[in-house]
Formats: C-alpha cells, structure tokens, sequence
C-alpha cells in the first residue's frame, strides 16, 4: 500500500455497500454523502444521524502527572476537570498561535483522552510528546484503538437507550463514561458537533461494523439515516461551531477567534503560549481584531471560504466557512469582520462573489440553537 493512499476505517466495507459517496478527507477515504445532503442535515435536526468519525486522532495521556503534563501543553484548566467529564480546549504555539482545538476526557484519575482533528492529530501527538518532557507522564498514539461513532439529533437518546443500560439521563453534555452498547463495550461520550443532542460511541474498530449494524436496526423506527461529512459540515456551521483550517488557524491566537474564555491565565504553573496570550488578551483588550460573526444572504448565491466581505466598497473581512443552510432555507456564512461592522443588523454589508458584491444581513452566532 502507498503512502499516498488514504487511510480506510473499519466502516469502509459498510460506507460502500451503501452506495456512499467517498472523498479523501485528512488522508482518510471517508462517506461525504449517501444520498442527498439536505435529506442527512435535515434528518439530523428533526430525527437522527449516524455518522463514522473514526478518522479523528485519540491519543492517551496517562501517568501520576498526566494532568500537570496537560496543564502546561494546553491552554485551559485540565486538572480541574474531574473524572468522568471532558473538557473544550485548544494547544497552542509558543507565539499564541492555534494548533488545534480539541475535546480532552478525563477517564480516571491519572488517564486521560485526547481528541484531535483528524487533519491535526500528528501534529497534536507530536507536540504532546514534545511537551512531556521532565514529566511523569506518557503520551501514546491510540488512533488505531479506536473506532468512533456518532449518533446525533433529537431521537438519538431513544435509539441508544435501546441498545445500552448506561445512565444517559444522567450522562451531562461535556460527559463521557464508560458502558456497554449492544454487548460491546463503548467510551460514551456527548459532546457533538451539529448543535443537537447526541453521542459519541468510541469502541474497539473491530466492534466498528455489529455497532453500526445495532445502531441501525435501533433507529429503523426512529427514522435515522446514514449520514456524511458534508452534512456534518452544515450542521455545524448552523450551530455557529468553528472548523479547524476555517476559523481557527496556526495565525490566529484563541483571542483573535473570539474564543480567549478557554485560555485559563489562573491555573498553577506556567503552559506553552502564556507570555504571548497575556499579550494577546490584552491586545483585544484596547484595539478588537476582526470579529467572527453570522452572514445570512439576501440572495441565493453560496458564500464560500476567502471570498472577502465588504462594506462601502471596501474590504472589512473574509468569509471562514459558507453554505447553502438547509434548516433556514437561505445561503449562511461566518467570516472575519472589522469590529465596526460587526453588531448584528449593520447596513451594507455584502460579500464580492465573483466581482459582484452581493447583500448580506450580519447576525449573531449561532444561526440555529436547538429547542431543550
């Protein structure tokens, strides 16, 4: 096999024998689509989603001072995380600049779960091992222990509670425990991407194929359908989620992404990038950088990344992500915008797609919020 090649999940047999549409995402084959996009993003928002995410990276941190070894490697408080509970966080650069953003489990006292994207997880491993230096703590590669899927919407408690005696009233968004899923045992995790309920089943990839199988017949009545990444894609961005290589880049400190609450200044010890976010923090204290914000089309034509947003004929932005919004029936974006234009309903704003300079209505993230 070449190295060019990509990288196959253990679903792959599955993904095509449903007629999937595949694409080489990260240097995985994954699904983009089994049928029409708007029927999985839609399916998700009013039933549920079954989606193969076994291309993100995991890796283990584990040891007597795997937290303090987290601590200094990430921006945010992960000692004070406690067991059973996972944490939204980012590594960062030594000059601020973001990694990758990432979802750390705590899974015992001295054990963690790091999730990276797929796009980013060397790069995470690396830096992690890197960082762990003078710690007793050891960093390990755990993307092949892993398969992982997700089950997300609104029906999704129902179809799992069918398959699982875990506690999933008790099991709090930010959560992850371990249990059983149709006989196989499962991290269950909710965190999800697409702005609705859902879970995370992390198994053995062996396990990969009979737990989409369970998970399938669970849903029949449920109307859950196979859903791909690009589905996956519009979910999220609905739900106003930022995308890795879209509004987060090595570029950009978590300050500059409207997202410096998860850089914790006041935990113990010093952590890579302190110096430069202090600097950062107080930066977009006294002059705002570019404010991410919602755009809603007036019209019918797509937005897509790096077109420019533009106001009085001027550039004041660029657009991060853009897609036609199944749930709100118009073309959405989010985009970078000079702080001037960014409150929600400023007049004359558009975006040059394609030298035409198109309206657009600026709103507030996110575009859709689920009903609790």
């Amino acid at each position: 096999m070449s190295s060019t090649e990509p990288r196959r999940t253990a679903l792959d047999a599955v993904h095509r024998a449903l007629g999937a549409t595949m694409t080489d995402f990260a240097g995985w084959d994954m699904p983009l689509r089994y049928g029409s996009e708007r029927e999985e993003h839609l399916a998700v928002r009013t039933r549920a989603g079954l989606f193969d995410l076994s291309h993100m990276g995991e890796i283990a941190v584990t040891g007597p001072q795997a937290a303090a070894l987290l601590n200094f490697a990430l921006v945010g408080n992960i000692a004070s995380v406690g067991v059973g509970r996972a944490r939204y966080t980012m590594i960062c650069q030594a000059d601020g600049g973001i990694l990758d953003d990432l979802i750390v489990y705590r899974l015992a006292e001295t054990e963690y779960l790091v999730v990276a994207n797929a796009s980013n997880a060397q790069v995470v491993l690396d830096a992690l091992t890197e960082r762990a230096a003078g710690f007793d703590a050891e960093v390990r590669d755990d993307r092949d222990a892993y398969a992982l899927l997700a089950v997300q919407g609104p029906q999704s408690p129902g179809i799992l509670a069918a398959l699982t005696d875990a506690d999933l009233d008790g099991l709090k968004y930010y959560a992850g425990l371990p249990g059983t899923v149709a006989g196989m045992p499962a991290l269950i995790a909710r965190t999800g991407y697409t702005g609705e309920d859902g879970f995370e089943l992390f198994v053995k990839p062996e396990h990969a194929v009979e737990l989409w199988q369970a998970l399938t017949k669970a849903g029949e009545g449920a109307g859950l359908v196979p859903c791909g990444l690009s589905c996956r894609d519009t979910l999220r961005l609905e739900a106003g989620m930022p995308l890795y290589g879209h509004e987060l880049t090595a570029e950009l400190t978590p300050f500059d992404a409207g997202l410096g609450r998860v850089v914790k200044f006041d935990k113990e010890g010093d952590f890579v990038g302190r110096e430069a976010l202090t600097e950062a923090a107080a930066r977009a204290e006294s002059s705002p950088p570019r404010v991410l914000v919602g755009l809603v089309a007036e019209g019918r034509r797509v937005p897509r990344a790096g077109f420019p947003v533009v106001a009085d004929g001027a550039v004041i932005g660029e657009v991060t992500s853009g897609a036609p919004s199944p749930t709100l029936g118009k073309p959405i974006a989010m985009a970078y915008v000079e702080a001037a234009h960014a409150a929600p309903g400023t007049a004359g704003v558009g975006v040059d797609i394609r030298g035409s300079h198109e309206p657009y209505e600026v709103v507030a993230l996110p575009f859709y919020k689920r009903r609790k």
